[in-house]
């Protein structure tokens, strides 16, 4: 449920409301906007009486959230979220693009890819330390060594950092080198592993699961945000439909329904979205207009040698000619690229 206070409410009354929910062994969110203050109750609230909240001095009204999901709810939050990886935000007026290969390869690779990003106006760099494949037999990634280079391709270029995690242990790994941590479509229910995640101060990109819903999806990003991390960043991917003349189906209306349904940003994978890489300036541009957060997408030095996801890699000279497209877009709703 959540609590909305009356206007004229003072520090007080909340504080007042916030020590009764307390007291019932449940646990309060407080959200105060520029215009509502709102404060979510997490837990069984069967402990409620009836009037235990509602007689409170300065409470307005109390509405039931009927949504499994609270903490990424928009009701707990009406307001938009901006999430900081460093001095970048994510949900404000900037369009914050992530580029880099899909897998670490060596370090002059990443060199040549982190430069490529900076060159063409990137903000993050995308590297794949940990890779989990369809086929056993196919490159894994260069796990801690790859992290390593990834802090040294930072420390170089000034780009901050998102590598994906796939296992409690590479969380513990990857905390010490990169700035963002990334949880793969195949592990959005990896509750164990979100749970992990969740007690890191890292911000997270949780990517839509292969034949996720929404609400499913929102329900992964509960269980970061219950264990005390709120900074996450929602990313659609695409979704296995029946279509196969893409690689996935790019769900464009996942951007409005999630902005309807959650406080928390949302960015676009147009590269597994498509896996076609005719079709990235499109999705993305599609992304920008449809109110995107951010994109994140596969720039590779030499996509023909790629190791993974080749033929959906931007080269470097593809990746500043897609922003140079982008831009004017990005302007006409608003934003900056």
């Amino acid at each position: 449920m959540i609590i909305v206070m009356k206007p004229s409410s003072t520090q007080e009354h909340i504080q007042a409301v916030i020590e009764r929910i307390e007291k019932a062994g449940l646990s309060p969110h407080l959200s105060q906007g520029s215009q509502v203050t709102i404060i979510g109750v997490i837990g069984d609230k069967t402990q409620l009486r009836d009037g235990y909240l509602s007689s409170l001095t300065g409470v307005e009204k109390i509405v039931s959230v009927t949504e499994s999901y609270k903490l990424a709810n928009k009701k707990f939050q009406p307001e938009p979220s901006v999430i900081k990886i460093g001095d970048l935000e994510i949900g404000g007026k900037d369009i914050i693009v992530m580029g880099g290969p899909c897998a670490i390869e060596d370090k002059e690779q990443l060199m040549e890819s982190a430069k490529a990003v900076k060159n063409g106006g990137g903000h993050v760099l995308r590297g794949g330390a940990y890779k989990p494949r369809t086929s056993p037999y196919a490159f894994q990634g260069l796990e801690e060594e790859g992290l390593r280079y990834m802090a040294e391709a930072r420390d170089k270029t000034g780009l901050k950092t998102v590598c994906e995690v796939t296992s409690i242990q590479a969380v513990e790994s990857a905390v010490k080198y990169v700035d963002c941590l990334q949880v793969g479509a195949r592990n959005m229910q990896n509750y164990e592993l979100l749970k992990a995640i969740g007690k890191t101060d890292l911000p997270v990109l949780l990517k839509r699961g292969l034949s996720a819903t929404i609400d499913e999806w929102l329900n992964a990003a509960e269980y970061i945000m219950s264990e005390g991390n709120e900074n996450v960043i929602l990313c659609e991917r695409g979704i296995r439909t029946f279509e196969t003349a893409t690689r996935n189906t790019l769900d464009i209306s996942a951007i409005p329904v999630i902005k309807s349904k959650s406080h928390l940003p949302i960015v676009v994978d147009p590269s597994h979205a498509s896996g076609v890489l005719d079709y990235i300036p499109s999705l993305s541009a599609a992304a920008i207009a449809a109110g995107a957060d951010g994109l994140i997408i596969e720039v590779h030095p030499d996509p023909a040698h790629a190791l993974s996801d080749g033929p959906q890699s931007l080269t470097p000279e593809g990746f500043v000619d897609l922003m140079d497209e982008l831009r004017p877009i990005a302007k006409a709703v608003g934003k900056n690229l």
